[in-house]
């Protein structure tokens, strides 16, 4: 059997891929909000309606698809949630109304949760833990690319078709990526094509026992380092949740873009998020590097320094441009994606591999709450008080959420995945070179 060179990238570039599909159909929503409110004579508070309905069966089925994903494995667990949310993207394309949107994307949601989980635990698998944010930057960097490929296949389905054209399309892409997931994905000790130079460098820096215990979710409730990640974030999420399903009407409603226009601008906050989701990769790599800190403190720098730069799309409010308003969007798509990243890599830090799944999507739900309850907020007051206040709102809430994290995670948490030496971590500058 053929062995591959880097076998690990080939498989965290499947998990993106994954990524981007389960993005490109949650925001096909968004980039078709302003035609389903004519088209269909959907309120502003209607679509919070529909929004809220993918947040809060995503925020319930958070910890539920963590734990099947943990207990099936990655590749079945993942393969069926993925397969899921894909029919029931088609089956958003028959809705007549705003309650059949909304329960189509109730049901997405609850498939789509599986993601995060199923992204973290494959990361988990294939990378020795000083990669491991690299690796979740990598794949995390498809959410925001399946936020930018949204507008432009929105808007070319609604030119040729209808927006439920959109609908369909992302749902056939997301089972064809099934079928390729079931054929190439496998555990790295089951994996054929790896070498086994590979294989010791990824297995030196995975725990020494793979002895397989079960999840005990009181047990992780009861500990501050769950709730050092929990609560972050909650605060944070909601500004991710605004950014994605609220950026296309903000601009009709605020500045009066037609369709065009959120064609060729809406994406643009997305890019940026792509290059947070990336350097915020490399962030704790530089941070061990230059400040001599351990590898929980660089991930809180990394979370420190993305909730500084969220003050930026508060701002929008003191000026009146529309392309000021991107720039400062795309300065909070950048800082969202780098803090989020080295949130979610901190599951993976600092509990063990068989809770990793499970962990993280409790600390999912506690964000997705949060995302929920603003997304209704914003229906009901965006009309009445405008964006603006709502934007500032948001970058207090990412401030708040650094804070409570150098509260409760401790700089000496132990770091697991990473053999005896916890905290001694090789600060080589890591590239997807394919080098084993």
């Amino acid at each position: 059997m053929r062995k591959i060179r880097g076998m690990r990238w080939y498989m965290i570039g499947l998990v993106t891929l994954g990524t981007i599909l389960c993005y490109l159909t949650r925001n096909t929503i968004a980039a078709a909000a302003p035609t389903l409110q004519t088209e269909m004579h959907i309120s502003t508070q209607q679509y919070s309606y529909i929004i809220a309905a993918f947040s809060a069966c995503y925020t319930i089925a958070q910890p539920i698809t963590g734990f099947i994903v943990d207990t099936l494995g990655t590749k079945i667990g993942y393969g069926i949630f993925a397969m899921l949310w894909g029919c029931f993207a088609i089956t958003a394309s028959f809705a007549t109304g705003w309650v059949g949107l909304a329960a189509a994307r109730g049901l997405g949601g609850f498939a789509e949760s599986a993601m995060i989980p199923s992204g973290l635990k494959a990361s988990t698998e294939w990378f020795p833990s000083k990669e491991r944010s690299v690796a979740v930057g990598y794949f995390n960097v498809g959410s925001s690319i399946g936020a930018v490929l949204a507008p432009p296949i929105v808007v070319w389905a609604i030119m040729y078709q209808s927006w439920r054209l959109a609908f369909v399309i992302v749902g056939l892409m997301t089972l064809v990526w099934v079928g390729l997931w079931a054929f190439v994905y496998f555990h790295p000790s089951k994996q054929k094509h790896l070498s086994e130079e590979e294989y010791a460098y990824i297995s030196a820096g995975q725990p020494n026992t793979l002895k397989k215990e079960k999840v005990r979710v009181w047990v992780l409730l009861s500990q501050k380092k769950f709730w050092g990640i929990a609560l972050p974030r909650f605060l944070a999420e909601p500004a991710w949740g605004t950014f994605n399903a609220w950026i296309p009407l903000f601009m009709v409603k605020t500045y009066g873009f037609d369709l065009k226009q959120i064609a060729i601008f809406a994406w643009m906050p997305m890019v940026f998020a792509d290059v947070g989701c990336i350097l915020g990769g490399y962030m704790p790599v530089f941070f061990q590097k230059v400040f001599r800190v351990n590898l929980i403190s660089s991930r809180k720098l990394v979370v420190l320094l993305g909730a500084f730069l969220m003050i930026g799309p508060g701002l929008i409010g003191l000026f009146g441009s529309p392309y000021i308003a991107i720039a400062l969007l795309c300065v909070g798509g950048f800082a969202h994606q780098s803090l989020s990243g080295a949130l979610i890599t901190l599951s993976a830090d600092v509990f063990e591999p068989h809770e990793v799944a499970t962990a993280n999507g409790l600390t999912g739900m506690a964000a997705w709450t949060a995302s929920t309850m603003f997304a209704l907020v914003v229906g009901a007051l965006s009309d009445v008080i405008g964006f603006s206040p709502l934007f500032a709102i948001l970058s207090v809430f990412d401030i708040l959420g650094a804070i409570v994290l150098f509260s409760l995670l401790k700089n000496n948490t132990v770091v697991c995945g990473a053999s005896q030496q916890a905290d001694v971590v090789d600060t080589e500058l890591l590239v997807p070179e394919g080098n084993a």
